[in-house]
């Protein structure tokens, strides 16, 4: 059995158009609504699968309605949630990290310490690649980035994942931060036991260790689309010998 804890950020769903919020720190998903990232998703089913019977806990730093993204972590198998409750977006990567890495020690100091830490590999909606390096060095544990699977043997945990020659293995000690992408695993589907189970499982709610020194980030700004080209070939079969010249062009016909 392998003791695991999952962090999850709550994110605007990314299938509409983007907009910022008022003041222009963060993305408005007031409209859109909220999710995980599929990074997380993969996460969440690999500590699932790693824990074998051991607890899964699932932890996230963001407002009341963070306890949403929970819940739905809950339906798939995790156990038990941590609810850091505070303004996420007043939360830098290093304000984030001390308070999961708060968190963590509490926990062991209370006997119920992890044997593995699983974060997705980057923040779906600021694009910060830093908490789970910065909670690593917190808690003096050993981390790898971009792992797609996982599984445990005795004390050592056996990460794979995309290297720029091909596969790469690693053989790490517990406890150990890992951080995941998408690919490895397919996240499952909750059912409706999994959401009745999930309306009834613990959820412990903290308040932030210290105030936020926040990301110093100025604003964020929505790039403007890329311009679109036409070009008329003409009409009927006098645009056929046009249309090869433009297949040539694009190298699709040689």
């Amino acid at each position: 059995m392998t003791d695991v804890l999952v962090c999850i950020k709550r994110v605007p769903e990314a299938t509409g158009e983007v907009t910022l919020t008022p003041d222009g720190l963060g993305i408005d998903g007031s409209h859109a609504g909220y999710t995980v990232s599929p990074n997380e998703e993969c996460a969440v089913e690999l500590a699932v699968q790693v824990a074998d019977g051991g607890r899964c806990t699932v932890l996230t730093l963001g407002p009341a309605g963070a306890v949403d993204q929970l819940r739905a972590a809950l339906a798939v198998g995790m156990t038990d949630g941590i609810h850091i409750e505070g303004d996420s977006d007043a939360f830098s990567p290093a304000d984030v990290a001390r308070e999961v890495a708060a968190a963590v020690r509490a926990r062991g100091e209370a006997g119920s310490a992890y044997d593995l830490v699983l974060l997705g590999n980057d923040a779906a909606d600021t694009g910060d690649f830093q908490v789970g390096v910065r909670l690593a060095y917190a808690l003096g544990y050993p981390v790898v980035t971009g792992i797609q699977t996982v599984s445990v043997e005795g004390s050592t945990a056996i990460l794979t994942g995309e290297g720029p020659d091909g596969s790469e293995t690693y053989r790490v000690a517990l406890p150990a931060v890992v951080t995941v992408l998408e690919g490895g695993v397919e996240p499952r589907y909750p059912s409706v036991m999994g959401r009745m189970k999930a309306k009834k499982a613990p959820i412990e709610t903290l308040a932030p260790t210290t105030v936020p020194v926040g990301s110093g980030r100025l604003a964020l700004e929505v790039p403007p689309p890329p311009p679109n080209q036409v070009r008329i070939l003409g009409e009927g079969a006098a645009a056929a010998p046009a249309f090869v010249a433009t297949l040539a062009e694009l190298g699709v016909l040689r």
